[in-house]
């Protein structure tokens, strides 16, 4: 069983070292766009929610709700 596991650990670091990595500009890069894309996600589900929001307070009002 030991022997099983040293050798999933040597293949798994042998693969590790036929990954390729990205550059520390590219990964830099990607890091902004991840941000700014979460940042434009975020600002549109708060817009929905706030617009959703003040629907659903009109629609009570309506019905007769505080």
């Amino acid at each position: 069983m030991s022997n099983k596991l040293v050798q999933y650990f040597k293949d798994s670091f042998s693969e590790l070292g036929k990954v390729t990595w990205p550059t520390k500009n590219q990964a830099v890069l990607l890091t902004v766009v991840v941000i700014i894309f979460c940042a434009v996600f975020a600002a549109l589900l708060g817009a929905l929610d706030l617009v959703f929001g003040i629907g659903l307070e009109e629609l009570l009002k309506l019905a007769g709700g505080n």
